[in-house]
């Protein structure tokens, strides 16, 4: 078995690069390998602490949890307020309510994303990171560019689908009804300009947002950073489908995988751009035997 001379990861035969740091894998002489075995504990703890200095990345879940807890907070306020009557500050019951429902939600979204948290953590201390890498600005603007296609693309056929139906089921009632026609139509009007607003406005917003990002690509066996967004296919109902490596539009890897909510099942496809040095063969094939078990 090798080992990085960088990092100290083991590394399978024939590899060119670690998956790890990206090192050049040189030729490893019988006594380097036996001073390598002899010190690989050290080395995997150097390489975590390597990794925290290396890596200079806010935990951006962390904000999320934080104000998911302020917002729980408030409406406990809210609620307490009314519990205990107070003759000066009289609270209708149904805000009382409101105020339940969304205490609730806060908790639910506050554990959720700290569960979030604690597992982009791992990526970020190199406890489960697989491979990281920084994008330059022409690779995130490539990045940006092709996922501005693809949504914009999507949008326009789900915009017209939506606004083909709309169009039918207004212009029956446009043609039926006696009076209001002028107002059925300006809601028929306002209804797709805001659709439009939204296909369109979107997919230009998130382009934007991609071009300032950090570039940081951190990749873990479940999960992974992207360019200031956490993927992750670890939850129940949840699971890796396929990857594969890519040429075009950028050099990289595309990573699908799956999970299901109320609405069934739903596949999320990810396009991540990878320097030309990073050995991506072999990140391919470490990524599939940590998700062989979900398949």
């Amino acid at each position: 078995m090798k080992y990085c001379t960088n990092c100290g990861k083991k590394l399978n035969e024939g590899i060119k690069f670690c998956p790890s740091c990206g090192q050049k894998i040189k030729n490893i002489s019988s006594e380097k390998k036996e001073e390598t075995l002899r010190n690989i504990s050290l080395n995997t703890q150097y390489n975590i602490e390597k990794i925290n200095k290396k890596i200079v990345l806010q935990n951006n879940q962390t904000s999320i949890v934080k104000k998911s807890w302020y917002t729980a907070g408030f409406f406990a306020l809210v609620i307490l307020v009314a519990i205990m009557d107070f003759d000066g500050l009289p609270i209708h019951p149904a805000i009382v309510m409101l105020s339940i429902f969304f205490f609730i939600m806060a908790i639910i979204i506050g554990f959720m994303f700290r569960s979030r948290e604690k597992k982009l953590q791992t990526l970020i201390s190199g406890e489960n990171l697989v491979a990281e890498w920084t994008l330059t600005n022409n690779q995130k603007n490539e990045f940006a560019n092709h996922l501005f296609k693809n949504e914009f693309s999507k949008n326009k056929i789900i915009l017209f689908s939506i606004s083909t139906i709309a169009i039918i089921i207004f212009g029956v009632f446009i043609l039926v009804i006696d009076e209001g026609k002028l107002a059925m139509f300006l809601v028929l009007v306002g209804l797709l300009l805001f659709l439009s607003i939204v296909a369109f406005g979107m997919p230009l917003y998130y382009k934007m947002k991609n071009a300032k990002g950090d570039g940081n690509i951190l990749i873990g066996g479940k999960f992974a950073y992207i360019n200031g967004y956490f993927h992750n296919w670890d939850f129940p109902l949840s699971g890796f489908k396929k990857i594969k490596i890519i040429e075009t539009p950028f050099y990289g890897i595309n990573l699908i995988y799956y999970y299901t909510d109320r609405t069934l099942n739903h596949s999320e496809e990810l396009f991540i751009p990878s320097p030309n040095e990073i050995d991506l063969n072999n990140l391919v094939t470490t990524l599939k035997n940590l998700n062989a078990k979900q398949k």
